[in-house]
Order: C-alpha cells, then structure tokens, then sequence
C-alpha cells in the first residue's frame, strides 16, 4: 500500500450526522471523493438529497434517514438503516451540532440543556450505535471546536462546555474501544469555517477574528475536510483519542 492509498476509503460506509448544511455537506463530498459511501442523517431531511447529489456526482451511493440525535433510538436507526442499505458501517462523523451566544446570567437552563443535549449527548448516543452495530472495526471523529480548548471572546459557555466535553468523550471512547474493538476516536476542533452559525456573527467579529488569526482568513471547509480523511483513513491508523485543532493557528501555544 502506498502512502496515497492510505488515504483510500473505497468499500467503506461512512455515517455523517447534520449533513443537511454546512460542514456536514463538506465531509459527506469529501469522503464520497475518497472513495466511501456514504448515509446522511439530519433533521431536515428536505435537504439531503441535494448533500447526496454531490456524493452520486463524486461516483458513490447514499442513502440518508431523517435523525434527530437527541433521541437515542432515532441513532440506532441512523446506524440500522446504513448496515441494511450497505451491509456494514465502517465510519462515523459526529458533526450534528447547535449553538447560542447568550450571557451567561441570562441562559436559561432550557437553552443550555438543549445545546448539550444535541452536541454532547447526541454524539454519545451515535456512538453507542455505532460501537454495538460494528463488526469491523472502524473510526468515529467527533466535531468538537477551538471554544472547546479557549475562549474567543463569545458568550458560549454552553457551546464551549459541549465541545469541551466532546475532547474529554473522544479520549475516553478511545481508551475503552481502540483495543478492545479496534474503533479508533478522535476529535476536530474547527476554528472560524463559513456555517449558518458564523453567518450569525457580527461582521465586525469576523473581521476581529481574521485579524486575530495568524494565517489572516477563515478556514475553507475543504480544508477541514481533508484533516477528517486523515483521520478516517488507514493513513492515521496508529492515531487515537487526540483533538486536532484547524484553525489557521487560532489557538497556538
């Protein structure tokens, strides 16, 4: 096998959950382009078959299901439907999310439970599933956030405090299923990528964080797109339980 052909996923299933927007739709093109099929789960399911056209247009197959990851039963369907329409599942990309920017003597405990109940408690259920229903072994990667490692400057604490504990979740999942299941887990942390929830920022904020940022610009989703084959891929086979920040240099020592 060459270097470049670790990076290979053809016979691979891939499930990618919020692949309905945004980066989800940047991860399920670029693991279609590296070879992998790939099963779509979001809660606007309206919006997955134009997220399956670019995995058809990359020359593999979809199949998506309308998930909501807050129900733990809707995740082991998400994972049922991908092994009945493909016969295994392989790969797991927890990217499903949301996020407010609210003061925190202003958050209500409805608002903060609802952040954590999707990006924290979401991601545990999909990787329940995934664990139980895998036959081969396999690589979850979990969409934590540089708000995760430090503070920018936002009134997130309940973002922050999910992503930060999807880093602690990605270490322990690790620990437990890498030997014992050959289920590697590892974590991105994004920096500041074009989302609906960096749409939602203040210009002026942008502009600050571009300033603040040593390569001076957002990230491409693309960018981080490629990080995620590494580590889906046999190219990071020896990798686990570590969160890789992109970020353009963001968050630096």
């Amino acid at each position: 096998m060459s270097v470049l052909d670790r990076f290979r996923l053809d016979g691979k299933v891939a499930v990618v959950t919020g692949a309905s927007s945004g980066l989800g739709v940047a991860f399920a093109k670029a693991l279609a382009e590296a070879g992998a099929d790939v099963v779509l789960g979001a809660r606007r399911v309206e919006r997955l078959a134009d997220t399956g056209a670019l995995v058809t247009a990359a020359g593999r197959k979809f199949a998506s299901l309308q998930t909501d990851v807050t129900q733990p039963e809707q995740c082991d369907a998400l994972i049922a439907h991908a092994i009945k329409e493909f016969g295994r599942v392989d790969i797991l990309v927890n990217n499903a999310g949301v996020g407010t920017a609210i003061p925190a003597t202003h958050e209500t405990p409805e608002q903060f439970r609802s952040v954590l109940d999707v990006n924290l408690f979401g991601a545990y259920w999909m990787s329940q599933a995934f664990a139980r229903a895998n036959k081969n072994g396999g690589a979850i990667v979990n969409i934590s956030s540089i708000l995760g490692i430090k503070p920018q400057g936002l009134p997130q604490a309940a973002y922050a405090s999910s992503k930060a504990g999807l880093i602690g979740l990605t270490r322990d999942l690790a620990a437990q299923w890498t030997g014992r299941k050959n289920i590697r887990v590892n974590a991105l942390a994004p920096g500041f990528f074009p989302s609906e929830m960096s749409d939602e920022l203040p210009k002026d904020m942008v502009n600050m964080v571009k300033m603040f940022t040593p390569a001076g610009r957002l990230g491409d989703p693309e960018e981080l797109a490629a990080t995620l084959i590494w580590l889906v891929s046999d190219a990071s086979s020896y990798v686990t339980g570590i969160t890789v920040p992109v970020d353009g240099g963001l968050v630096m020592p």
